[in-house]
Formats: structure tokens, sequence, C-alpha cells
């Protein structure tokens, strides 16, 4: 028989589609044939419509064509004669892996290889192709997963240090699941992100179990030693968990931006009144068609281009900012269609509506700020101090102070008391502000005290001191162990009684390690910050040799992201698979799935 040939359509729409000629050979060959096609070697014929595979004793149909026998070998037994390809053209993909592309990436299900308009698609596409069994996609994502899984590991034991990020969350099954992404610099000094385990919890949720678990999870993947800090949301059962696993814990900033917003609506009461009539107006725009058409009329007729109103998410930051802008920016539309409505709710007035306008004034920068600490690709622990020192600032600004309505001014000095809290706390923490003094754009200027940012340096300069004290210690070790190898002490002469200079050699030592700290410290701090908008991570690939013992530090401390968004992100993609459609589908499958959308 001629050896594998690679068949490739010319079609523009087709030229990525390629298949292994033996596998439809094989497929036509007829009974008696058998004993030609290789794969018969891996297969015993039990019954007339049954075959049992040599390898793994599994027992498949047969239906007088082998193309469910090469693909079972295939996938689970990686028979390599069986799945020759020529090399040297990147159009030969193999339509198996781009199926299983497919499903991980656009959310399919399985199933989606028994519809029949797929089954019509590939039919017109690549008529000799003989799709997998939904069983059968379900092991090539398996096998997937578990390459993925040790390429990852692989990668994730070479960071020196880490910050992981853990959220909760219940799919539409009621059932819980815990999730837990991990954030380091890899050696090429770039930040890298990857989910460690999206995992079924069914246990109660205290701080001991969620313990139990992370502890798990970070034992697996090796870097029980490596985590500088965790990230999560302000639940009481979350912090108490990182009191319990013994670790650094910062609350999601953008979560406390949330509820910032939301308390200094809760302490004015004209403010609650105006923000909870507008939920009102909102959820009847939603809940009616009726009124639904009509706005959409009123929008038409102005001239307007045709929007929908928002509402409030409780899970959504700075979604009451969205609602309000967007109920502002329709007011006129709302108010007619409300006009001509049969409806008991009241229409905001426009002294409302002014004192609206005021509040997006005040709320607009702590919107942009949100947005930016929310970033999952780039450096974003750095910024919470210099933000929150900004957002402090806005406030403060001529256009902020002109506001006429008692309730905006209220607002404003309850935000400034809370920002002066909040950033006081910040400043007090060693992983964050040695975050803002190591990023190169912001250094001691992104401090909103001067004197925490002189505490700060002094903090910095002892940790590279101690970082230097233990290189050389590990260097007088080494060499004084192989110095002891080659020679024999004079121990006899006087042992260690008559030299009572030690002591002072290693004081001298000491004290030139704290110098040549403070040395490498003013000489980082001295140099003229970047520009903002440039990366932090190449400043400090940058100065790799000329920095060596402040890289080392910027690589543990500016992997820290600002919020739990990453997890977030991971449960907004569950949701999409776990829906309605698939609501059997297994923790185990759906955690498989999530790891390689995110992963690969």
């Amino acid at each position: 028989m001629d050896s594998p040939s690679l068949f490739v359509f010319s079609s523009p729409l087709l030229r990525y589609l390629a298949f292994d000629s033996t596998s439809f050979i094989f497929a036509m060959e007829p009974a008696g044939k058998r004993r030609f096609s290789p794969v018969w070697e891996h297969f015993e014929l039990i019954s007339p419509q049954k075959v049992k595979c040599l390898v793994c004793s599994k027992v498949l149909s047969y239906n007088n064509n082998t193309s469910t026998m090469l693909r079972h070998y295939r996938v689970l037994h990686g028979n390599e004669e069986t799945n020759q390809v020529e090399p040297g053209s990147a159009e030969k993909v193999d339509l198996a892996e781009l199926l299983v592309d497919m499903v991980i990436e656009d959310s399919q299900p399985f199933s989606l290889v028994d519809g029949s308009g797929f089954k019509k698609l590939m039919k017109a596409l690549a008529p000799s192709y003989v799709l997998p069994t939904r069983q059968t996609l379900k092991a090539m994502v398996e096998k997937r997963y578990k390459e993925t899984k040790d390429k990852t590991k692989a990668i994730v034991a070479k960071a020196s240090a880490c910050s992981l990020t853990s959220d909760m969350w219940t799919s539409i099954n009621t059932d819980a699941y815990l999730a837990v992404t991990c954030h380091f610099i890899d050696e090429t000094t770039s930040l890298q992100s990857v989910v460690l385990g999206v995992q079924h919890f069914p246990e109660a949720h205290t701080a001991a179990n969620m313990a139990f678990m992370k502890t798990s999870l970070m034992s697996e993947w090796g870097i029980s030693d490596k985590v500088t800090c965790l990230v999560t949301d302000g639940a009481a059962n979350m912090g108490a968990c990182a009191r319990e696993l013994h670790m650094r814990h910062t609350i999601c900033v953008a979560h406390m931006l949330n509820l910032l917003v939301k308390k200094a609506l809760d302490q004015c009461p004209e403010l609650f009144h105006i923000w909870a009539n507008c939920r009102k107006i909102v959820g009847y725009f939603k809940s009616s068609t009726t009124a639904k058409e009509r706005l959409t009329q009123m929008q038409v007729q102005m001239g307007l281009p045709v929007l929908k109103l928002l509402q409030e998410v409780e899970t959504r930051w700075n979604s009451t900012y969205l609602m309000l802008q967007r109920i502002y920016t329709l007011r006129e539309p709302v108010g007619a269609a409300l006009a001509g409505l049969r409806t008991d709710l009241t229409p905001l007035s426009a002294e409302q509506y002014r004192i609206i306008a005021d509040c997006l004034k005040v709320l607009e920068p702590f919107n942009y700020a949100t947005i930016e600490l929310s970033e999952e690709k780039k450096v974003s622990g750095s910024k919470v101090i210099p933000l929150l020192s900004m957002l402090h600032h806005s406030l403060e600004e001529e256009e902020i102070r002109q506001l006429q309505t008692p309730e905006s001014t209220s607002m404003v000095e309850f935000l400034q008391r809370q920002l002066r809290e909040k950033l006081n706390q910040l400043q007090s923490m060693s992983i964050m502000f040695l975050a803002t003094l190591l990023d190169p754009r912001f250094k001691k200027v992104g401090f909103f005290s001067p004197s925490k940012a002189a505490e700060a340096e002094k903090r910095l300069t002892m940790e590279c001191a101690a970082i230097m004290s233990r290189t050389a210690s590990s260097t007088s070790s080494s060499l004084s162990s192989s110095s002891s190898s080659s020679s024999e002490p004079s121990q006899s002469v006087g042992g260690s009684k008559l030299w009572h200079f030690d002591a002072s050699v290693h004081q001298a030592r000491t004290t030139n390690v704290t110098a040549n700290a403070t040395v490498e410290v003013q000489k980082y701090l001295g140099a003229p910050n970047i520009p903002r908008v440039e990366s932090p991570l190449q400043y400090w690939e940058s100065q790799k040799c000329t920095l060596p013992t402040l890289y080392k530090l910027a690589v543990s401390y500016l992997c820290t992201p600002a919020s739990s968004v990453p997890c977030e992100r991971v449960f907004s993609k569950a949701g999409e698979i776990l829906c309605k459609k698939r609501n059997r589908l297994s923790p185990k499958t759906l955690e498989k799935i999530l790891f390689l959308n995110k992963n690969e």
C-alpha cells in the first residue's frame, strides 16, 4: 500500500483543512482486507460487530470499517504510525485538533458532533472525514488537559515568587466552586497569569475548609513557599482563610471602591432616594415590553441613538455609576415615555437630575480607577496607592469645589474621609508600599504621605540588605566547605578562642551589606522616574545586572494584582459553559475546560 499522503483542499475556505488519507482508506476497506490495515495489530475481532483494544481492553463497535479503532488508538495510545503528517507545512492542520480547539475556545458542548447541521457542514467541507463520537471528543479534551497542565506546571515551577487571587461562585445548579489563579513574573520579566484550579466545593464555606483546598492546590503546583500575597474580596471567611494559611492578604481594590461609592449614596437620604428610584425606573423598562418599545419610539422621534437603560448589578463594580450615567443621558426620552404609560412610577424631577449630574462628576474618576485597577496583563498592584491618592486629589479640584447641590457636597466630604482612611491603611501594608516604591513610574512620588514614603524607603533598604546577607552567607559557606575539604584546619595552634577578631570581621561584613544595600536603593531612587505609560517590567529587565538585588524584590512584589478580577473572569466563562443546555456537565469536566480555555 502507498505511503500515507496528506490531502489539502485548494479552495481558500478549505485550505486549512487537511487529514491523513489512511484514515478513510482503512475505513473503506472491506472485512476481507483487514490484515492490510496496521491498526489491526492493536485490535482483536471478538464478534461480528465488536472489537477489543489489545492495549487497554476496551470494547468498541465495529461496522466493517476501522475509523473508530484508528481514532481510539490515536487519541488514547498515540500511535505514530497511523498519525503521520507531512512536515514543513503550517497549513496542514489535523481536523481533530481543530475540533478540540472549537470546544475549548467557543464553549461548545461535546454533543456538537451529533448535531445534524454540523454534520452537514463537515460533510460539505471534508466529505471523507469521519466525525468522532461525543465520548471520543471528551477523551481528546482530557488528553489535551493533561498535556497542557504538565506544560503549565513546568512554567510555574520556574517562578521565584507569585501571588494568588481567589473567589467563590455558585452555578445554575447551585453547586459552589472555588477558583484560584496564580500571577508571577517569568524569566523574561513578563507578567504571567495561570488558572490553578476551579474546584467543586460542596463543603461548608469555612476558612478551614477553604484553606485546606488552597493548601492542596499550592502543594500540587509546588508553590507553597513562593506565595507572597493572596488577593480576595472583603468577605470575612476569605480574610480568615488567609490568616489560617499565615499568608499576606489584601482586599480587592475594585470591590473596595464599589463599597465606598455605595456607602456614599447610603449616607445621604436624598441621594439614596434618587438611587432607589432609578433602580425602579430601570427595572420597569427592563420588565415591560410596552415600556421598552415606548422608550425606543421616543428616542427615534427625538433623533437620538437608540440606547437601553442599564440596571445596577450587585456583583458588578462601577455598575451604579453606569446606571446613573445612562439614565441621565436618556432623561428626556425616559420622561416622555413615562408620561405616556400607565404606571405609578414618579419620573425624576429636574432638580434630581441636577443632583445626578453633580454626582456623576464626582464618581467619574472612580469609574476610571476601577477599570485601570482591573487589568490582568499589566502590573496593577503598584498603582493602588498612587491611584487612590489621585482620587483624593480629584475631589479637591476646582470643578468639584464649585458643585452647588448639598447632596454632592456631602458625598465629596464622605469620600474624602474614606479615601484618607483607606490610604493610611494601604500605606502601612508592606506588600502595597513596596510594590509602589519598586515601580519606576512612581517610586516615592506615588505616596499620599511623605512620611510613609520615607518609612517605605527604610523597609526597602532592610529587605535589600537581607537578600545581600543571605547571598553572602551562602557564598562564604560554599567557600569554607570547599577550603575545609582541601586542607585540614589548624585548630591545634589555638583554636577559635585565640581569634577574637572573628566577631569584628562579622560585624564589618554586616555593616558593608547594609551600606551596599543603601547604595543600590539610593541609586535606584535617584534615577529619574520613567513615563507612566511605559512598562515597569521592561525597565527592570534592562536593570537586571545594574540593580540585581532590587530586581529580585521587584519580581516578588510587582506580580501582585490590585483586584480579584482574574477569578471573576474565570467565573464569567464558567457561566457561559455551564448553561441550561449543558447543566449536566460534571464539575471535573467543567474544571478541565476552564483550565484549557484560560491557560492555552
